[in-house]
């Protein structure tokens, strides 16, 4: 199975989605330490466009064709992404599993942008006012919705868990 996450920055994705592979047990893939990768790797391009995703979706699906599960962590905020996401699914012949992070208290949310340090060398973290203005398309698929301004770590897991065994139309928890 893929596990692909999605939703702004500090809304708790790459905690959720760690401690998610480490219990599932699944492959961990995170767009940013690709991305960084890409740029340490002294190109000099200031913009690295999509090939960040385009490494992600291959590794994941040489993954998922050896059978593990692999979990996704990435902004994934346009259509274009999580279609891609779901090909690369459909191409291993594995289900998807889209989850959505939300952070509805604004005041929370903006508290881990502004607290938070990079855990990649040389990767910058947005501030609060490039997350707010940064391009969001409306999901547009069936996915799970995690509010992580009310759950813990812990009962998002379980949700995720939960939804994992089920097949269910969208979900916001």
């Amino acid at each position: 199975m893929l596990i692909a996450f999605g939703g702004l920055p500090g809304t708790g994705k790459t905690t959720v989605a760690k401690a998610l592979a480490r219990k599932l047990p699944a492959v961990y893939l995170r767009i940013d330490t690709f991305e960084q990768a890409i740029m340490a790797s002294g190109d000099n391009r200031p913009e690295i466009g999509p090939s960040g995703y385009l490494a992600a979706y291959a590794v994941a699906e040489d993954n998922l064709r050896l059978g593990l599960p692999v979990v996704a962590d990435s902004a994934n905020l346009l259509n274009i992404t999580r279609a891609a996401w779901r090909n690369v699914a459909l191409k291993a012949s594995v289900r998807i599993y889209e989850i959505e992070l939300v952070c509805s208290d604004p005041t929370t949310h903006r508290l881990r942008i502004e607290g938070r340090r990079a855990d990649i060398a040389g990767h910058s973290l947005p501030t609060w006012n490039s997350v707010l203005g940064r391009p969001y398309d409306a999901w547009d698929s069936e996915h799970l919705v995690i509010d992580t301004a009310s759950l813990s770590v812990e009962q998002a897991i379980e949700a995720i868990i939960h939804r994992l065994s089920t097949t269910d139309s969208s979900t916001e928890i």
